[in-house]
């Protein structure tokens, strides 16, 4: 009696056991567990740790709660300016309501990555050209609203939308490489043409200040000279004031006078010549 009663209690520990290992369901930290019960949800989320459920009744579904990054496959489309272009992008979510990820969406993740591909093409033709390569920080905020406003009902939420990287056509870099260099030419000229300007401002000044001080003009001279001799030429080089050539114009100006001027001087020389008498002609 005795040995059936044992053989009784250890046939009940081993189906207890078996029991057990059939119910017994880990959860790990950064999940969540789902029961389903005959086909419907029951209660709650399951927390981490040990959770039991009922053999061949309930199935428990366990949802990661990290956060999941997906890249966003490159969509090429044409940009408010008519410009082709095709845009990658990366998007950061995380589920915050296990039962709706399970029960509202079939998956959770091919319906985020569909959405997200949609919205890029409807932020790359609805945002010009400049604003892609330059105003990015805009964008991501609308492709995330964009995002989120459906994935919300999904019990997903949205962390982050970026833009990874534009590219462009090889004629549009090449376009875009000719502009850029014009307008770096163009402030070179600028710059070239405002130092010359300071520069006439300055000469001017300087130029003033030798015509009220002609000795300055002479002092510069000597200055330029010693320069150009502590170099060691062979050949020096002496510059000749403007003034001293102006000086020496107006001296042949004087010296030599015109034609009419030159036969009176003759004429009248020979009217003042006595003859051989020692009589001044008439005339």
């Amino acid at each position: 009696m005795l040995q059936e009663l044992l053989g009784a209690v250890a046939a009940a520990g081993s189906v207890a056991v078996v029991y057990l290992a059939m119910a017994a369901r880990i959860v790990k930290q950064y999940e969540r567990g789902v029961l389903f019960r005959l086909g419907r949800v029951l209660g709650g989320e399951r927390e981490p740790g040990l959770t039991l459920v009922i053999p061949f009744v309930d199935r428990l579904h366990k949802v990661n709660m990290q956060i999941v990054t997906m890249p966003i496959p490159a969509q090429e489309g044409i940009t408010r300016d008519n410009v082709t272009v095709r845009v990658d992008a990366v998007v950061y979510f995380r589920v915050v309501d296990a039962a709706s990820a399970l029960v509202k969406v079939e998956d959770y993740k091919f319906a985020v990555s569909q959405m997200a591909q949609t919205s890029l093409r409807s932020i790359i033709g609805k945002s010009d050209l400049d604003d892609l390569l330059s105003n990015r920080e805009k964008l991501n905020e609308g492709l995330e609203l964009m995002i989120d406003s459906p994935a919300v009902g999904w019990g997903i939420q949205v962390d982050r939308v970026e833009i990874k990287d534009v590219s462009l056509p090889d004629t549009m870099k090449r376009s875009m490489a000719r502009q850029a260099e014009a307008d770096r030419e163009r402030r070179a000229r600028i710059i070239n043409a405002d130092a010359e300007y300071q520069a006439s401002k300055k000469l001017a000044e300087a130029a003033q200040q030798m015509a009220d001080t002609p000795a300055a003009l002479q002092l510069r001279l000597l200055q330029t000279v010693m320069a150009v001799s502590a170099e060691k030429n062979s050949t020096l080089v002496l510059p000749i004031p403007v003034e001293l050539l102006h000086f020496l114009e107006r001296g042949n100006q004087q010296a030599a006078p015109n034609g009419d001027g030159e036969l009176r001087l003759e004429k009248s020389a020979q009217q003042t010549v006595p003859d051989e008498d020692g009589e001044l002609p008439s005339g």
